[in-house]
């Protein structure tokens, strides 16, 4: 089969999310929101999964697909035997009316660059993931796409037959496609396609020029940080794992799982990796999402490990009749997860908070609205101390006392330390020094003196990669030798003679692991750089670069032998740990060392 790529690029304007692949079809699109039906999602079921696509008539052509410099806007190039043309697709997005303008509207130019080339578009909408196919109705300067859950309208200046009868014509000047739901453009369209694009551009790249970054790996950086930008979903601040759902972290291994859903660990690495690079509004906006869920929860009720991204809690899994990506079933809608006991939450949204308090570049109202929301989480700590949980790897049949867990507790009761410090709050200040404490001796408990390192979990002898963040969390002494000796310990069991990492190499609910997980690898580089193994963070970081597709996107999950991408995608945690690991290279170097 040789090496698997994911090869689509993603558009995005923090309202929805398109995966186009290199044929310039959509294969994955959902409205009106991140974790709808899809609309095209041929990426699950070539048949039931419908189709937008815009490529040669000709049989035999030749494509490639770029991002416009510092922007999420996406051009497929087409060169084939009557001419080149490429397709310009973008989601607009810029700020007017003192609020950022993103409509639920796919916007796609068709421009003529060389020759006449012949052309041919197809617009196959899909409802009830695949269920239903909606009738076709022509209108004056567009089609109606009707029995959908809302109309779904294709506004375009080629000629509609053409459309509709999936015809082939030549393309002779630029063609203009708005496909929109709901709220149709009712404007000019090519006029307003071409002001649409102009403002988006200059958004996505003033965006950019406000990221502040090192010298090293800037394009991969900034490639990444696009990728999590578009992964919040504005209108409530809630960040999602990834674009997709179930596609297998290996072919067939069942781990199919719907990623479209807010994890409150994956929203924390996330917001670590924007407020890295200096950008604090998706933090702003994510506080808001996270007070809602959190004070609308009764006493003592737990904090479930993900919702939806309007907050809802029951997030029932259950499964399509769909072929699957590849034939890789199930394909399944919803989490299980949910269900979980998975207590690191609660020092994520701790320390996540922890910047409004104490970063002196976010001056704003007073935050003391917020007291005791922390002080409810801290008791919360305080509560689950001693409660096997699932732990990060979402054990589905087995709970434990994870090492990981506990160095959140810790996290998050020193963050709520200083949020005490900065009220004055003597009550948590105290009872956080305790949590700090409590966890402490936890993690200890979590120490095997004969080998050195630290266990996954109290009485386990299995090691996990998460315990590298032991030291880029700041509980190890990077300079200390029991950090020195963890990362030997973890890379002689966990690491591929290649330099990728495994999770952990014990069988869990569904077997042993086949993949390595990206995050890990790129947690690893952290790691080499904190313990001073400069040399090896780089050359490690710039071999897991390769694992990028054409256009810098990262999947979950690299198959170690060859090099292939699975899982959901693309996955923000994978690009998450490329912008923290390029972050503490950066801080190793000097300006100097870019210069060569």
């Amino acid at each position: 089969m040789g090496k698997h790529t994911y090869d689509f690029g993603l558009v995005g304007n923090c309202a929805y999310l398109a995966l186009i692949d290199t044929d310039a079809n959509v294969n994955w699109l959902c409205w009106p929101r991140f974790d709808s039906s899809f609309l095209f999602g041929g990426l699950l079921d070539q048949e039931k999964g419908g189709e937008f696509s815009v490529r040669p008539a000709t049989e035999h052509y030749e494509s490639r697909q770029f991002y416009i410099d510092n922007t999420n806007i996406l051009v497929t190039e087409f060169t084939c035997t009557d001419g080149i043309f490429q397709v310009v697709d973008f989601a607009p997005r810029f700020y007017q009316y003192e609020r950022y303008y993103k409509p639920l509207l796919l916007a796609r130019k068709v421009i003529p660059i060389a020759g006449t080339p012949r052309i041919r578009v197809v617009c196959r909408p899909r409802g009830e993931y695949g269920a239903k196919e909606p009738e076709v109705l022509f209108g004056s300067s567009h089609l109606r796409y009707m029995g959908l859950e809302r109309q779904v309208r294709l506004t375009t200046n080629i000629a509609l037959n053409y459309v509709a009868d999936e015809k082939a014509f030549v393309l002779n000047e630029t063609k203009y496609l708005a496909l929109t739901w709901g709220i149709p453009l009712e404007a000019a369209l090519e006029s307003t396609i071409n002001t649409f694009y102009h403002k988006t551009e200059a958004y996505w790249r003033k965006w950019v020029k406000r990221t502040s970054i090192g010298y090293f790996h800037q394009d991969a950086v900034i490639r990444s940080a696009l990728t999590l930008k578009m992964h919040q979903y504005e209108d409530t601040g809630a960040i999602i794992a990834a674009t997709t759902t179930s596609l297998p972290e290996s072919p067939g291994s069942t781990r199919n799982w719907d990623y479209r859903y807010c994890w409150i660990r994956d929203a924390h690495y996330t917001l670590k990796a924007l407020t890295n690079l200096g950008h604090f509004t998706e933090l702003e906006q994510y506080v808001h999402y996270i007070e809602n869920i959190a004070l609308s929860l009764e006493e003592n009720q737990r904090l479930q490990p993900l919702f939806s991204i309007t907050g809802e809690a029951q997030l029932t899994e259950h499964i399509l009749p769909l072929d699957g990506y590849l034939g890789n079933q199930p394909v399944r809608v919803g989490n299980q997860a949910h269900e979980h006991i998975q207590n690191d939450v609660y020092g994520q949204v701790l320390v996540s908070l922890l910047p409004l308090f104490v970063d002196k570049r976010l001056v704003h109202e007073d935050k003391s609205h917020l007291l005791p929301l922390v002080m409810s989480i801290l008791k919360q700590i305080e509560a689950t101390m001693y409660q096997p949980d699932a732990g990060l790897w979402e054990f589905r049949n087995k709970a434990q006392a994870h090492a990981y867990t506990f160095l959140f507790h810790w996290a998050g009761a020193k963050a709520a330390q200083k949020i005490g410090r900065y009220f004055r709050d003597y009550e948590m200040m105290s009872l956080a020094e305790r949590l700090v404490k409590e966890s402490t001796k936890q993690i200890e408990a979590c120490y095997d003196a004969d080998r050195q390192t630290y266990t996954q979990a109290i009485g386990t002898p299995h090691l996990d990669a998460s315990l590298l963040q032991l030291i880029t969390m700041h509980y190890l002494d990077a300079e200390s030798d029991k950090a020195r000796a963890l990362v030997q310990a973890l890379e002689a069991e966990l690491k591929t003679n290649e330099g990728l990492f495994f999770r952990y190499k014990h069988a869990d609910d569904f077997g042993e692991p086949e993949t390595t997980f990206l995050i890990c690898a790129f947690w690893y580089v952290e790691a080499l750089a904190f313990v001073g193994r400069v040399d090896e963070a780089i050359e490690i970081f710039e071999y897991l670069l390769t694992f990028r597709n054409h256009v810098g996107m990262l999947s979950e999950d690299v198959d170690a032998k060859d090099g292939s991408q699975w899982g959901n995608f693309p996955q923000a945690y994978s690009h998450v740990g490329l912008v923290n690991a390029a972050f503490a290279i950066s801080r190793r170097l000097n300006m100097e060392d870019f210069m060569d």
